[in-house]
């Protein structure tokens, strides 16, 4: 007579099928949002540095690459503009003309199921680099909500589907969908970046944004890393405002924080930015043969499936929708 326990887990591992048919976590590409850099002032794509096979694309080429990316199964993007001339004011980023309702129109001629999103922070805007404006040396919240909002306003006009807030400004949320609902655009969406860690991970980023601090850090205004309530406290706030979705940022060093807001609120779709960083890791590694690109690309994005990330951000994701349709 058997010692063993009559229920035996490996009996469902034995094949590739069985292990498909009994698993918990799906990743699908209707989870995966896709984003791009568009920039005013260049001709053509120019490669990111920092993070191999992504590049910064130009307004003339952008229909090739949402082309890419539905051919792949990805609808959702998240774009972020390279203005081509930067203030203290952010001027660029409140214009009709500029780089991103450029884009909105663009994507939306070449695709008109596309789902649009655009980040709403003033870094790539200020000739400084910080998120919003600045006095005594200071990034100041209240002065820096009502530039947000007009970002966000003409975003909206432009044919935005989402409006997704960045820059840690307490009240953003709320000033965003007052200046919204006042212009007409009730049906436009938010999604906060509600838990945005002060995070070494976004190095790469700044690199592909052009939105190196001139001075400083953001500390003062991004969370610290070794808050756990607070992501929590962040969140719930953004919610209470009126963010229609919430987002943790990064993702993979802050599986616990994704659960846990999942846990707290429920009710509200949550998405996670796999940041330029923990894509760059991957990509770099598999470049030199130390990892299996394709299988650790997955993994890590299961795991932020799995952690309770309804939506998921990363650079990863028409290739890894290609994968997915093998």
């Amino acid at each position: 007579m058997s010692h063993f326990p009559h229920r035996r887990l490996r009996r469902l591992r034995r094949s590739s099928a069985l292990r498909t048919l009994f698993r918990e976590t799906r990743l699908s590409p209707s989870d995966l949002i896709q984003p791009i850099f568009v920039v005013e002032n260049e001709a053509a794509a120019v490669p990111v540095a920092s993070m191999p096979c992504v590049s910064r694309y130009a307004l003339a080429e952008l229909p090739r690459r949402i082309d890419q990316i539905r051919a792949a199964g990805v609808r959702s993007v998240l774009l972020f503009g390279i203005p081509s001339t930067k203030d203290a004011l952010a001027s660029a980023a409140r214009a009709m003309d500029s780089v991103v309702p450029r884009a909105i129109e663009t994507c939306r001629r070449s695709a008109d199921d596309l789902v649009i999103i655009t980040d709403v922070c003033v870094c790539s805007y200020t000739d400084h680099g910080h998120c919003g404006m600045i006095a005594n040396g200071a990034v100041e919240n209240d002065t820096t909500l009502p530039v947000l909002a007009e970002m966000a306003v003409a975003h909206a006009r432009a044919g935005a589907d989402i409006i997704a807030p960045s820059a840690m400004m307490d009240g953003q949320v709320a000033a965003i969908r007052t200046a919204l609902d006042t212009a007409g655009f009730a049906e436009t969406a938010i999604l906060a970046y509600s838990a945005k860690f002060a995070s070494s991970f976004y190095g790469p980023f700044r690199e592909a944004a052009d939105s190196t601090p001139g001075f400083g850090d953001r500390r003062a205004y991004q969370m610290d890393p070794a808050n756990a309530r607070e992501a929590v406290a962040e969140a719930r706030m953004d919610a209470e405002e009126g963010a229609d979705a919430l987002m943790v940022k990064p993702a993979l060093p802050y599986l616990d924080r994704i659960a846990e807001i999942k846990r707290e609120l429920p009710d509200w779709p949550l998405a996670a930015y796999q940041v330029s960083g923990e894509y760059a890791m991957i990509a770099a590694a598999a470049a030199r043969g130390w990892l299996n690109e394709r299988a650790t690309a997955l993994e890590s994005l299961t795991a932020i499936k799995r952690a309770g990330a309804d939506l998921i951000i990363t650079y990863y994701a028409d290739r890894v929708a290609g994968w997915l349709a093998e």
